[in-house]
């Protein structure tokens, strides 16, 4: 009797393993898909909203299209400052972005535009390469995405204005 269960148990730890690779989170900005868009298309609307509280950027290099390199780095409250390599892998407009982080942690980063009742649902799906630097960091990465959204929608909000 004992056996089974700890089969069944180990598939369960490998399963939870794998879903820890990738954190989603979702939020409805109360704006159009294409309002939201632009937001991520404009790289000086980008560099005010993008990375977590109290976090400002400087865009080195920003060429929104599939295929185009955004290279910048993040300036922490802290003082410390942190490059960041990407591509922007697909562009879908005005429902898709993925962006591929080739420095270190590398992930791939998904963000989709969806249409709802009283605005746009963004998803953010941040799949790292690695479960074990995912596992590492989920307690900054977590918190991180969410303001994150929290400061995209003050952007698109302030944008049209309501903020």
């Amino acid at each position: 009797r004992g056996r089974p269960e700890s089969k069944r148990q180990r598939p369960g730890k490998g399963e939870m393993e794998k879903s820890m690779t990738t954190f989603r989170t979702s939020r409805e900005i109360p704006a159009t898909a294409e309002q939201v868009f632009a937001a991520f298309s404009s790289p000086e609307r980008l560099a005010r909203w993008w990375g977590p509280a109290g976090f400002t950027n400087t865009f080195d290099v920003c060429e929104f299209r599939s295929g185009g390199r955004w290279s910048f780095v993040m300036h922490g409250p802290d003082g410390r400052n942190y490059p960041n390599e990407n591509v922007f892998a697909e562009i879908d407009p005005p429902i898709k972005v993925v962006v591929q982080h080739v420095s270190e942690p590398r992930f791939r980063l998904t963000v989709a535009l969806a249409p709802s009742e009283t605005g746009t649902v963004v998803s953010w799906a941040q799949a790292f390469e690695s479960s074990e630097v995912a596992g590492r960091i989920e307690h900054i990465v977590v918190p991180a995405n969410e303001q994150n959204l929290d400061r995209l929608t003050a952007e698109v909000v302030g944008a049209l204005g309501g903020g």
